[in-house]
Order: C-alpha cells, then structure tokens, then sequence
C-alpha cells in the first residue's frame, strides 16, 4: 500500500524519503515527524453468500 504526503505548505506531493521529505514545488525540506499521517482503515467490502 502506497500513501501519497502532501506539502504542509503548498499542499503539492511530497518525494519518498523515509526521514525527510521535500516539495519540488516550494522546495521545502520536511521531516517525517511533522507530517499528519492517520492510519484510516478501509471500510469491508460486504461478501455474497
């Protein structure tokens, strides 16, 4: 499962670094720690008997 960070500031896409991050739009460097990343689970998917 791939989750996509956004930008704090500008809210564009944040590249992959495991501890820091940084926006190729605002060059903004940002750390792992400051981004809000809620686990949210997926509602079930109900099974035909």
């Amino acid at each position: 499962m791939k989750t996509v960070n956004h930008c704090p500031r500008c809210h564009h896409e944040l590249d992959e670094g495991p501890i820091m991050y940084r926006c190729a739009h605002c060059c903004r460097a940002v750390y792992a720690a400051d981004i809000e990343n809620e686990f949210v689970p997926r509602e079930q998917v109900a099974v035909a008997a």
